[in-house]
């Protein structure tokens, strides 16, 4: 039985961090309204189980990658997933050369409220954040939306959670 269980248990982590292909294509509109190209390549980065298991975000087979366009590197990107209040929500952050913050899109949101978190006007201000940036502060450095809390909360997480991933990825040498 412990056998089954664990098969089981190791079967949904291999298949939990696959992006579905809608987010994909919603993600791909993003990706290229931005670069201002519509010829582009997104290559998976490949984190080793072992640094993923020392990170706070989740790196999967094709939610973190490096995007190339016909002249070569435009940035990289990371699609991730979110707890809302009875749901989740998928978004994507787009990063320069040195891993700062140039876009965040949310892609599919699932709630009936809260979905003001898509907003570009608010997702704008974690642009500019780099790496192992000190964590962001709801209230203090992230502007509260009223009606959308929970998701305002669970973005600042996400996006605190990444950061602090990509710096422990930098010193681990593993970018």
């Amino acid at each position: 039985m412990n056998k089954i269980v664990f098969l089981a248990i190791l079967s949904m982590l291999s298949t939990a961090f696959t992006v579905s292909e809608k987010v994909s294509k919603k993600a791909d509109k993003v990706i290229a309204k931005f670069y201002e190209t519509k010829e582009f390549t997104k290559t998976p980065i490949l984190i080793p189980e072992d640094a993923n298991r020392n990170t706070p975000s989740d790196f999967g087979e094709d939610n973190f990658f490096v995007i190339n366009g016909a002249d070569g590197f435009l940035g990289y990107g990371y699609i991730g997933n979110a707890p809302s209040k009875t749901a989740t929500y998928d978004y994507l952050v787009l990063f320069d050369k040195d891993f700062i913050i140039t876009k965040s899109k949310v892609l599919i949101y699932r709630e009936e409220y809260g979905g003001e978190i898509g907003s570009k006007r608010w997702l704008k201000q974690f642009n500019g954040k780099p790496p192992g940036h000190s964590k962001l502060k709801y209230e203090k450095d992230i502007i509260p939306i009223s009606g959308a809390t929970i998701s305002v909360q669970s973005m600042t997480k996400a996006m605190n959670d990444l950061l602090k991933s990509l710096g422990t990825l930098q010193e681990l040498k593993v970018l």
